[in-house]
């Protein structure tokens, strides 16, 4: 692997509240998941992170949730498929209107936290997401967990399904996140950030929580922006990556 697309969450802001530096996010990563103001975002923190990261020269991406504020968007939400399908196209659409006031366009469709998590196996939410995306734009990538359902769902449905790893996260043997409820589940070492995401790039592997290898391969590694010294992360991810010979430049 030469390249290697490097996308960050972000927009996570709201109101008086501060969430992440997303600026400083961009001088590392090469697309940016934008939050659409169902998990979090306003919209004016929506179009200036549009515009921040059109500056920069960041691919935007829908970082589209479930509508629960209160919970982040972390929390499973027993909704119906229909429903789902007509927050998704929401959310997106609005993220397209904020990003064309700003001059750029969203290129991608990344689920968020336990819609994301959902997804990997709830079918019928997965092929809801999969309809909303295709009914707004058929040339949306989706990006998800390899071997997930939404993936499966989305190339049946020929768009185009794009596989993400975590730099952050640690994995459990079956491929899946390990929640965020047990010991251990994110990562905040930068030096061992950087070795996973290496191992991820070089080897298409990632060591497992119970220390097993997993093979993986992944179009893109995801930097949580709001993770606490996210941006050392990220510069540490990115220096190790050009130490290896590896660029950092968009899937999309």
């Amino acid at each position: 692997m030469t390249s290697i697309d490097l996308n960050s969450d972000v927009g996570e802001s709201f109101g008086r509240w501060t969430l992440g530096d997303d600026a400083a996010m961009f001088s590392s990563v090469s697309s940016a998941n934008v939050a659409c103001g169902f998990h979090a975002g306003d919209p004016t923190v929506i179009r200036r992170t549009c515009r921040n990261a059109a500056e920069a020269g960041v691919v935007i991406g829908a970082h589209v949730g479930y509508r629960d504020l209160a919970g982040f968007g972390r929390r499973f939400l027993d909704i119906s498929p229909g429903e789902l399908a007509d927050d998704v196209v929401y959310q997106i659409g609005a993220l397209q209107a904020l990003a064309a006031a700003e001059g750029t366009k969203v290129r991608y469709v990344k689920p968020h936290g336990g819609l994301y998590n959902a997804i990997v196996s709830h079918t019928a939410q997965a092929r809801a997401v999969v309809d909303a995306v295709k009914s707004v734009d058929p040339g949306l990538p989706i990006m998800g967990l390899p071997g997930s359902e939404v993936l499966r769902l989305a190339e049946e449905a020929g768009l185009r399904a794009v596989t993400e790893a975590f730099a952050d996260r640690a994995y459990n043997p079956d491929g899946t996140l390990v929640s965020r409820t047990q010991p251990g589940a994110v990562l905040h070492d930068p030096a061992e950030v950087a070795e996973h995401v290496l191992r991820m790039a070089t080897e298409q592997s990632v060591r497992t929580i119970d220390g097993s290898i997993l093979k993986i391969r992944a179009e893109s590694i995801c930097l949580h922006g709001d993770s606490p010294g996210a941006v050392a992360m990220a510069t540490a991810v990115k220096s190790a990556l050009a130490d290896a010979g590896i660029s950092i430049g968009a899937f999309a």
